[in-house]
C-alpha cells in the first residue's frame, strides 16, 4: 500500500469516527428535546386533569401562571410532588431535562474529543462544562 492509499485511509477512519459522533451527540439532543416536551405535555395533562377549574374559572388559572406560583423549589420538594404525581412537578422535571439537554451534551463531547484524540479541544470542553456546572450550583435564583 502506498503512503498516500495509506493517509487515504486514515482520513477515511478519522471522517468515520467523526460522523459516528455527531450522529450521537445528534440523537442526544434530539432525545432530550423529545423526552422533555412529553414531559410538560404528559404534566400539563395531568394537571388540567387534577384541577378542571383551571379550564372554566379564570381565577383559579391565573393562580397557576402568575409569578411567584406555587411550584417546587428544591430537589427534595420536586421528587415529594413527583412520588404524589402532581402535574406542575411533571411540567418542571420537563424543563430541568429540556436545560440539562445541552449540559449532558458538552458532558457527551468531552468524551468525543477524547475518542478522537483532540486534546485541545478535550480541555476547553472541560472547562466549559465546569463552567456550566458551577453557574448552575452558585446560580440561584433569590
Amino acid at each position: 500500500m502506498s503512503e498516500e492509499q495509506e493517509l487515504s485511509r486514515k482520513a477515511s477512519n478519522l471522517d468515520a469516527r467523526v460522523r459516528r459522533v455527531e450522529l450521537t451527540i445528534s440523537n442526544l439532543l434530539r432525545g432530550g428535546v423529545l423526552v422533555s416536551l412529553g414531559l410538560i405535555v404528559l404534566g400539563t395533562i395531568v394537571t388540567f386533569a387534577q384541577h378542571p377549574r383551571y379550564l372554566s374559572e379564570k381565577d383559579q388559572l391565573q393562580r397557576l401562571i402568575t409569578p411567584g406560583a406555587t411550584f417546587s423549589h428544591s430537589f427534595g420538594d420536586l421528587g415529594a410532588e413527583l412520588r404524589q404525581l402532581h402535574g406542575e412537578a411533571i411540567v418542571t422535571l420537563g424543563l430541568l431535562a429540556l436545560i440539562a439537554t445541552p449540559v449532558v451534551r458538552v458532558a457527551v463531547s468531552i468524551f468525543a474529543f477524547v475518542y478522537q484524540g483532540d486534546r485541545v479541544f478535550t480541555l476547553i470542553t472541560v472547562a466549559v462544562l465546569g463552567l456550566l456546572l458551577l453557574s448552575l450550583v452558585l446560580g440561584r435564583v433569590v
